[in-house]
């Protein structure tokens, strides 16, 4: 892999499917950051809708585009996103990455949490997209600590995109706009700790009460974040973009750290 400009990390909260066919602010948001951010050589992306026993990365040639939602529109069903893979990130990530084993996985593809994202960032679908699934034997520190084994590939040029959602209970989704006073204190407090580098407080959620409890409902759209901030590290500049908790219980949140 060629080596390019250190790359900067990004946390998408992608939200509802929906997101990619429409045009929003929050659609608007990622293709801005397609455009504003160095010309990766690939992206390394972890959704929170690829949860696997063991460390798997998509290995073909031509990723399929994965539909995994139901009762939406047929104009979104029969999006693709035709990215190819990549042979050679495939293995910078095995040989990377050394707290687990990451088996070549070919029956995967891109999942919503990938595709919905960076077909607003790239729509010309011509960057090597590889996905990395969310191991669910790995305790919490060691999630954030392969993020910290992935921090290498930005100098690689490699773009690591987390997706998930920071605050995520759809249980408690409500069709009114505004979100729930223990959803917009999560997500607040979430920006403060990450703003402060102090990762361990984000990577401990349990220990933060019944607001965390709330927001992180089910651990697959947080993980992301803490894959994200370990590959991002504590000392480079945080930005952050669409900061709104929508439907009760969503964070749409972004962080750009680098």
């Amino acid at each position: 892999m060629t080596i390019s400009q250190r790359m900067p990390v990004l946390f998408i909260g992608h939200g509802s499917p929906m997101n990619a066919i429409e045009d929003n602010e929050f659609s608007r948001t990622w293709e801005e950051l397609g455009r504003a951010l160095p010309r990766p050589q690939a992206v390394l992306c972890i959704s929170a809708h690829w949860e696997t026993r063991g460390t798997g990365v998509t290995a073909m040639a031509q990723p399929k585009t994965i539909h995994d939602f139901y009762g939406f529109p047929r104009e979104l069903n029969e999006k693709q996103y035709p990215a190819p893979g990549s042979s050679e990130l495939v293995e910078l990530v095995r040989q990377t990455v050394r707290s687990v084993e990451v088996l070549e996985d070919l029956n995967w593809g891109l999942d919503h949490g990938s595709w919905s994202v960076l077909c607003h960032m790239y729509p010309e679908a011509t960057m090597p997209v590889v996905q990395l699934s969310l191991n669910r034997d790995l305790t919490l520190d060691q999630h954030y600590q392969l993020g910290q084994e992935l921090t290498h590939l930005r100098d690689e040029g490699i773009l690591i995109v987390g997706s998930g959602n920071m605050v995520h209970n759809l249980r408690m989704v409500t069709w009114a706009e505004a979100g729930y006073d223990w959803a917009i204190d999560y997500d607040a407090k979430l920006k403060d700790w990450i703003t402060a580098g102090e990762h361990e407080k984000v990577v401990q959620y349990k220990q933060h009460g019944e607001p965390a409890a709330l927001s992180v409902n089910s651990e697959e759209h947080y993980l992301p974040l803490l894959y994200a901030l370990g590959a991002g590290g504590r000392s480079d500049p945080v930005t952050f973009y669409t900061e709104k908790v929508i439907m009760g219980a969503i964070s749409m949140r972004c962080v750009k750290i680098g």
